[in-house]
């Protein structure tokens, strides 16, 4: 197995993983609402290879709340088979290491109880709002910059 840039792997190819990993309705969720129209962050996106197969990705996209722009972390997502494996970490951990201080604070739609062990909490998302339903827990930050945030916004695409 190894690690690629994600911009070498065919639309086809992410879009099989996808709906192997999400199902074929993924498409309504909140989090494709969060980046449409946008195109993925090359340098913060990446797929796993076993063999010449996808097994495994993560993508980054521009967002923002209000005026300040954010990295939208996701989807990670892992081949039905090859769940449990430790490729979803290992993906967090390429896309953290890959990240540079230019880089905007990221956030994401995600369980704490699995994400805050990469440095994303809750705190300071509370007076966010999103283009359609999530749980307020789910809406998770890191910001390890420390990067001024406005308190209450929509969060969504960039222009």
């Amino acid at each position: 197995m190894h690690n690629t840039p994600l911009s070498g792997i065919s639309a086809d190819t992410l879009n099989a993983l996808l709906d192997d990993a999400f199902g074929a309705d993924r498409r309504v969720r909140t989090a494709y609402l969060l980046r449409k129209g946008m195109a993925a962050i090359d340098h913060l996106s990446f797929g796993v290879l076993d063999d010449d197969a996808l097994v495994a990705s993560i993508q980054c996209w521009p967002v923002r709340v209000g005026m300040a722009n954010l990295v939208l972390v996701g989807p990670v997502a892992v081949a039905s088979h090859r769940q449990n494996e430790g490729l979803g970490t290992q993906l967090m951990q390429l896309t953290l290491n890959a990240a540079t201080p230019r880089d905007a604070p990221m956030v994401m739609i995600g369980d704490p109880e699995y994400y805050g062990r990469f440095g994303f909490e809750a705190k300071g998302t509370s007076g966010w709002t999103l283009p359609g339903p999530w749980e307020p827990r789910r809406l998770l930050l890191r910001n390890v910059e420390m990067v001024a945030l406005p308190t209450h916004g929509m969060l969504g695409p960039t222009d």
